[in-house]
Order: structure tokens, then C-alpha cells, then sequence
């Protein structure tokens, strides 16, 4: 099993990003390395050796436009994986011009936290744009889950059974079919959304029971350990189960996932700069 070599620990997380050390990468595009390297040349130096969650204001000549950086993460993409993984834009906390001008550069695969503001985003944007795709990428409320079927296309976070089952009765209520991952905690980490990778299989079992349309995986690899392991695991389970749909990678890694056999990648602040805690 390949191990790649490190990478920048800097990974979204709730609303902020969580800083730990810049480790070498291995291999890839050199283009995209040196992008991602001025990437954590910016948070280091405005964040010093501090952990925790912090904002990090960006001017326009810390990054180049929204359009440009979408660009770039493409190209690295393609140049590391033969069928490159979708690019999911994560827009939580993001403005209505930072919305508009993603759009205008084609984009329409996007990643959204909160069922809440997800709402507020796409709502009335869906009638302009019919070729949306909107995935929840992050924890989902039971009572939530009529919310969640009426508005995204593929929900990310499954991880329990209730859910399952309220999912279920939303898709019935709705007459929607929709697309679902399981949320695998690669890390076992208790304060993490997820089930135990050796509950995976057992998971899908009681979803397909609902009736739900299991399509893939997502996992979110603890901060502090090389993300490689992680996305290898969730890999060999997706084949064990024969499911199709891998999210894994982010901002700091999303080049280590494309190499690992990522399907989809979800991408914010590399694309956005970083999110503002007080947002």
C-alpha cells in the first residue's frame, strides 16, 4: 500500500482552520505543490505556532480570483489521476458575490455544512441553476432530515440507524430518491461524527433495508496523523462493499486523496481563502 510522505496539516475544521506543522509532501505537480506551499507560508506566518480556531483574512493579493484558483485545483487533478476526482465546493460561511462568481465560472458541484444556510444559498438559486448538485458534507440532525431530502442531491453523513430510518420516511413523505454515503471515522475519534470502520457493513445493511440508495463513502481523517492510511482504508472497504463514490480530501490534502482513488474531493478555503469563525 503506497504511503505518501506527509502533508500540510491544515485542515478544515468547523468554522475555522485548525494549524498544525508543514510536513513535506511526496511527489505530484510541482505547479500545485508551490501553490499549496504559499498556502501554509500564509497561515504559518499569520498564525504562528498557535493550534486552535482562527481566522485568517485574506486580501486579494493573497489569493488570485476564485475562478483562477478553481482553475489550478483542477489542474492538479488531472495531472495526478487518470480520471480525475469532482471538485465539491464547500461554501459554508461564503457570500452571496463569492456564490455569484463561482457560478460564473461554471462551477455546480457544491459542498454545504448546514442544512440552515444551505437553504439560504441555493433556495432561490435552483430555478436558475437546474444543474446543481448539492451534497451535505456535514453532520445531519434526525429531526432535519425532511429539510435534508427536499433540498440535496447526495447527503454525505449517514452514520446511524435512526437516521436511516428518518431519512426513509422523508423520501416517502417527499416522493425523492436520494443518493447517500456512509460517514466512516477512519480515527475512531470519539468526538468525531462517523461509525467505526467495522460497523460500516452493518450500517449499509440496515440503510438498504429502508431503502436508501447507499452509493459510497466519506471519512474526515483526524488532523493530527498523515491522511494516506486513512483514505487507503476507506478505499479497501468501499471495494470490499462494492461502493462506487469515494469523499475524501480537502483543502490540505486533496492531492494525497486524488492518488488514493478519491471520487469526489471537498474543497473550501483553497478555493474561497479561509472561512471567518464570526461569520
Amino acid at each position: 500500500m503506497p504511503q505518501p510522505a506527509g502533508r500540510f496539516s491544515a485542515t478544515e475544521t468547523g468554522s475555522g482552520v485548525r494549524c498544525g506543522s508543514v510536513r513535506k509532501r511526496a511527489g505530484g505537480n510541482q505547479d500545485g505543490k508551490c501553490r499549496r506551499e504559499r498556502l501554509a507560508a500564509e497561515i504559518s506566518l499569520r498564525l504562528g505556532s498557535s493550534w486552535g480556531f482562527c481566522a485568517i483574512k485574506m486580501t486579494d493579493t493573497d489569493f488570485p480570483g476564485i475562478a483562477k484558483r478553481r482553475a489550478e485545483i483542477l489542474g492538479d487533478l488531472a495531472a495526478i489521476a487518470e480520471t480525475p476526482p469532482m471538485l465539491v465546493a464547500v461554501t459554508k460561511t461564503q457570500s452571496d458575490a463569492a456564490l455569484e462568481e463561482i457560478l460564473a465560472a461554471g462551477h455546480r458541484v457544491f459542498g454545504e455544512n448546514r442544512v440552515q444556510e444551505a437553504f439560504h444559498h441555493w433556495e432561490t438559486r435552483r430555478a436558475d441553476y437546474p444543474d446543481l448538485e448539492l451534497r451535505l458534507i456535514g453532520p445531519l440532525q434526525s429531526n432535519k432530515s425532511e429539510d435534508a431530502v427536499n433540498l440535496f442531491h447526495v447527503i454525505e453523513t449517514l452514520d446511524r440507524p435512526k437516521l436511516c430510518r428518518e431519512l426513509a420516511k422523508a423520501e416517502q413523505k417527499s416522493g425523492l430518491k436520494r443518493s447517500y454515503l456512509i460517514q466512516v471515522n477512519t480515527g475512531e475519534e470519539p468526538q468525531k461524527a462517523g461509525v467505526a470502520p467495522r460497523d460500516v457493513e452493518a450500517l449499509l445493511r440496515v440503510a438498504r433495508e429502508q431503502g436508501l440508495d447507499v452509493i459510497g463513502l466519506m471519512c474526515i481523517p483526524p488532523v493530527d496523523e498523515p491522511a494516506g492510511p486513512h483514505f487507503a482504508l476507506l478505499a479497501k472497504i468501499a471495494k470490499r462493499l462494492e461502493l462506487r463514490q469515494l469523499s475524501m480530501g480537502m483543502s490540505a490534502d486533496y492531492d494525497i486523496a486524488a492518488r488514493f482513488g478519491a471520487t469526489h474531493v471537498r474543497v473550501g478555503s483553497a478555493l474561497f481563502g479561509a472561512r471567518d469563525p464570526s461569520a
